[in-house]
């Protein structure tokens, strides 16, 4: 069953019209995504969950990733969904007024995978929650997660400056927690 997705403006507001999404893949049709990154406090560091993507995934297969992130489906707000997808990929429970907003990201990425056409245009809604948890204790959705890892925030940056790692990560989005962190002095 194909996944419909609101058609939105610039700002992430529905149009009133939607979208399947692999047409919105396929012709760059601006769509909404959630991006929730997990944080814990180790050792006077900041630490920042990685979902490694599953090996069979069509895009970016085996790459290090956000914590917990996916589409929007039309008739759903963003933060309904967020706490879906943690719920979905990684088994996490939590409240709206546990996620804290950091940002908004405009996406719009354009590739090819496995012979076929990508053009990413989102409108991505970007947000922390604190959940200091073992990465055994998450139960991964296996069609979608292989593994999650923690990092410190500080090497999470700098491996993603270098592109040290196998990863899609984008420093902008980094750079916007950075600043969500800064904000409340907990780096």
């Amino acid at each position: 069953m194909a996944e419909i997705l609101d058609i939105v403006d610039e700002n992430g507001e529905p149009t009133g019209e939607t979208v399947d999404r692999e047409t919105a893949h396929l012709k760059g049709v601006r769509h909404r995504t959630a991006h929730v990154w997990i944080f814990r406090k180790r050792a006077g560091k900041v630490q920042v969950l990685l979902q490694k993507r599953a090996e069979h995934k069509s895009s970016y297969p085996g790459c290090y990733d956000i914590s917990s992130a996916g589409h929007i489906p039309a008739g759903v707000d963003y933060i309904p969904s967020a706490l879906r997808e943690l719920q979905e990929e990684l088994g996490v429970t939590a409240s709206s007024d546990e996620l804290h907003f950091c940002g908004i990201r405009h996406i719009a990425h354009d590739d090819v995978f496995f012979g076929k056409e990508f053009h990413d245009r989102q409108v991505s809604k970007v947000y922390a929650l604190w959940k200091d948890q073992d990465e055994a204790d998450f139960t991964l959705q296996t069609e979608e997660v292989d593994s999650v890892l923690w990092m410190d925030f500080a090497e999470c940056v700098e491996r993603v400056q270098k592109n040290s790692f196998k990863h899609c990560i984008v420093i902008e989005e980094l750079m916007i927690l950075k600043r969500y962190l800064d904000k409340y002095e907990v780096l």
